[in-house]
């Protein structure tokens, strides 16, 4: 994976982490109820990952194919919540 995919999946998951904090603080009631949601969502991604990266450790893959395999779940996931938070805000 090229070094400009990690700093754009880093990008994005601040603006992410920043949108969402800001949906919290100026409507908590709302926000709030989508909370469990968000939660989930990054358990999901993770074991998904961690999926990916034994399935490419078992099937002989460099680390770095390995750590790219772990990251993508997470990368789609970042990727399409910033694509919903932009056309919500």
């Amino acid at each position: 994976m090229p070094p400009a995919a990690y700093a754009l999946f880093a990008w994005q998951a601040g603006w992410v982490f920043t949108l969402r904090s800001l949906q919290l603080a100026t409507d908590p009631v709302q926000a709030a109820s989508t909370l469990t949601a968000m939660m989930a969502e990054k358990q999901k991604a993770f074991a998904d990952g961690a999926i990916a990266a034994g399935a490419a450790m078992m099937a002989g893959a460099m680390p770095d194919a390995v750590a790219a395999a772990a990251l993508r779940p997470a990368q789609r996931r970042v990727a399409a919540n910033m694509r919903a938070l932009k056309k919500s805000v």
